[in-house]
């Protein structure tokens, strides 16, 4: 019986090891077995059409959205003015309402700024209907006798009617019910933004521990889009008043009006120079000729070169860091998207999608030079630049150098 129980044991412990390996072996041939491949192309499509996707529905709640993340980059600009109320001892409830308070002052500013101007226009397009449209059949005839088109074009120059925009711009202000619903849904969003701004210090240092990248990333979008929104504001606003008073002085119909819409002009990159210089021209052009014309793109010219293109950069720095390629297409594709809102609020709006795709990212940190953060680029191309310069100079000291016979 004792054999048999032994033999028992010895057959069960080879049957065991065969089992064991077998599943070794199994194992053996699934670490051993090569990696599926990652099909890159694939993923990319979908971010595509998941991007495409979303495009179509932000363009569906545009009416929505626009105001609602208006009211979020008012929040983010107004949240130092908080900080301070509260650092120097004022209740919290107190400093939210100081905050929303300052803000709308702000925009009744803004929107009797605006109302005041369409009154204007609407004024000022009738006085000039035909001087307007016999500018328009000189520039037909002229394009015209250069061969670019024909008929067509001398019959939009005879069939234009100026009072059209007179009613474009009474539809405008007559639109009320709209303006009072998006007014209505900025405000809103604005007290509810700005009561629970009152948490998010606290929040974000409770997110840190478990997520410091996205803090970090948090933390570095509102103080990239507080520093270029207010800076721009600022310098939209030194910019308009100098293009008013330029006018003014040139006596161009309409200055408070173009000096108001090159302040609009300085939110959007790159083509609001050409969008804001173009009804001063036409106008200066009426009253004055050729020299009003050219005194008008000289001006503007050096203002805009001035405020856009060195105090700007210099002061903004590398808050935004997008290059000028994505920035063109930032506010053509947020126009389309969104509206008008869009183009002025371009930057904001795609710093918010890098901060969703690539800064919360640790994997895609390195595209961020490919998008504009040229600072480690610049170093090195201007230390390839010393080099070069060196190497110049030693080839030119070394012919310098008299020869030996």
């Amino acid at each position: 019986m004792n054999h048999r129980r032994r033999w028992g044991a010895r057959r069960a412990g080879r049957d065991l090891a065969a089992d064991g390996g077998i599943v070794g072996e199994s194992r053996s041939a699934e670490v051993a077995a090569p990696a599926v491949p990652v099909h890159r192309n694939a993923f990319i499509l979908i971010g595509f059409g998941g991007a495409v996707l979303a495009a179509f529905g932000l363009a569906a709640i545009s009416s929505i959205f626009a105001p609602v993340f208006f009211a979020l980059v008012l929040t983010i600009c107004v949240h130092p003015l908080r900080d301070a109320l509260e650092r120097r001892g004022v209740p919290r409830g107190l400093a939210t309402g100081s905050v929303i308070l300052a803000v709308l002052v702000l925009l009744l500013a803004f929107g009797y700024a605006v109302l005041v101007a369409f009154g204007q226009f609407g004024a000022l397009i009738p006085q000039f209907e035909p001087q307007i449209e016999e500018w328009i059949g000189d520039v037909a005839s002229w394009l015209g006798s250069i061969g670019i088109t024909a008929d067509q074009i001398a019959a939009l120059g005879s069939d234009f009617d100026p009072s059209v925009l007179v009613g474009f711009v009474g539809g405008l202000v007559g639109g009320l019910t709209g303006w009072i619903t998006l007014l209505v849904i900025i405000l809103t969003m604005l007290l509810l933004m700005a009561m629970d701004a009152a948490f998010l210090p606290t929040l974000l240092r409770q997110l840190r521990p478990q997520r410091p990248l996205v803090a970090t990333a948090l933390s570095g979008y509102a103080s990239g889009v507080r520093r270029y929104m207010v800076v721009t504001t600022l310098l939209g606003l030194v910019q308009g008043v100098l293009n008013w008073l330029a006018l003014v002085l040139l006596g161009v119909p309409g200055a408070f009006i173009w000096g108001l819409l090159s302040f609009l002009c300085s939110f959007i990159p790159n083509i609001g120079y050409f969008i804001a210089i173009v009804p001063p021209i036409i106008f200066g052009g009426l009253v004055g000729g050729w020299p009003t014309v050219i005194a008008v793109i000289v001006i503007y010219g050096i203002v805009n070169a001035g405020v856009q293109s060195v105090v700007q950069p210099r002061v903004v720095g590398n808050a935004v860091a997008l290059s000028q390629s994505i920035t063109f297409f930032s506010v053509l594709f947020w126009a389309v998207v969104i509206g008008p809102v869009g183009a002025i609020l371009a930057i904001p709006l795609t710093l918010l999608v890098r901060v969703i795709l690539v800064d919360t990212n640790p994997s895609m940190t390195w595209i961020r030079p490919l998008l504009g953060d040229l600072d480690t680029a610049k170093q090195s191309m201007s230390a390839a630049d010393a080099e070069v310069k060196a190497a110049r100079a030693a080839r030119r000291s070394e012919r310098s150098r008299p020869h030996s016979g």
